[in-house]
């Protein structure tokens, strides 16, 4: 029917009578707030190129997750920064790396009320910043296969409710899935970055985990920006290698990616509202150019309209918050 017969407006004139047909909702059920923990005790060292983000120490970690948990944000995605690094990242497969260690305690005070997801990776662990050890100039795929796995059964023995793959080395998930049952650990799921892309957005990140490459980029195994399909190979590769919930990375600027996989992957998926999106989001809103709240909820509709069901967000407690003072 056509004018005057349909007039859409008539079900937009209160909020209650919009709230009746609204198609999406958010809730603080499906946030992932993502954490960087550090050796020491006390700190809490501010991120300048990520407002209100902090390095944390397992201790203040632990008062940050009370908080998020005292909110119903219900999972955390951690990221260690070591004291020391080397060639292979050792820190990432050590019994006493920071990120078992962090695990063990937030599982002590927590118990199952908060889901621990440990980002596997060795970037941050390593001297030269990239994912796995170098060979002949190149991250060596299949040998960093092998570290992968030993931090993944790591992860899993100190108490990782979920572990998560970012890398992007070929056959990851396989690897680590094979480790982990030959391991004992054959109930801990795999969440994978398969679609994250060799995005400018991850800058501010950097800065947080101390994982800048110290030569190069890392595409040579993130996925291209322009590519569409190829997500499409990875994410079907990934959950034939095992993987239980499958990941969009960045989440805003690749919303196409997610809504194609919302109609191709029959997995869970996880969008990841990543460093650069968030900076852009608080500077903006800093200056008065943006209204905070209203952009971080509408980007948020998004990225959930778009077929997420985990979303891992640095908004998440300020989302929480809201959602505690009305239905967003």
């Amino acid at each position: 029917m056509g004018f005057p017969e349909y007039r859409p407006r008539r079900l937009r004139r209160s909020g209650k009578l919009r709230g009746l047909i609204q198609e999406n909702d958010l809730s603080a059920r499906h946030l992932v707030y993502p954490l960087f923990v550090k050796e020491g005790a006390g700190g809490r060292t501010p991120i300048p190129s990520m407002p209100g983000v902090c390095q944390l120490t397992i201790d203040t970690a632990l008062s940050e997750i009370d908080e998020a948990a005292g909110l119903s944000v219900p999972a955390v995605l951690l990221f260690g920064i070591p004291d020391r690094k080397d060639e292979r990242g050792s820190g990432a497969y050590d019994e006493n790396g920071i990120i078992q260690k962090a695990v063990r305690e937030i599982k002590k005070r927590f118990g199952d009320d908060v889901v621990v997801i440990t980002d596997l990776c060795l970037c941050e662990y390593t001297s030269h910043g990239h994912c796995g050890p170098i060979k002949d100039g190149d991250v060596d795929n299949d040998e960093t296969l092998k570290l992968l796995a030993m931090a993944g059964c790591a992860q899993a023995a100190a108490g990782a409710d979920i572990v998560a793959p970012s890398d992007m080395m070929d056959g990851r998930v396989k690897a680590v899935r094979a480790a982990l049952d030959a391991s004992g650990f054959s109930q801990v799921p795999i969440m994978s970055y398969a679609a994250k892309y060799a995005s400018a957005f991850y800058g501010p990140f950097r800065d947080a985990a101390e994982s800048t490459p110290q030569f190069s980029d890392r595409r040579g195994y993130q996925m291209d920006p322009p590519n569409q399909r190829e997500a499409l190979r990875e994410m079907e590769l990934d959950v034939e290698e095992g993987a239980d919930i499958i990941m969009v990375k960045p989440a805003i600027l690749y919303l196409d990616v997610l809504a194609l996989a919302r109609q191709r992957i029959n997995r869970p998926l996880a969008a990841y509202c990543v460093s650069g999106e968030y900076t852009m989001v608080q500077c903006a809103a800093a200056q008065g150019f943006l209204d905070y709240r209203r952009s971080v909820v509408e980007l948020t509709m998004g990225i959930k309209r778009a077929g997420a069901d985990i979303i891992i967000t640095y908004f998440a407690k300020d989302l929480a918050r809201w959602m505690k003072e009305a239905p967003l």
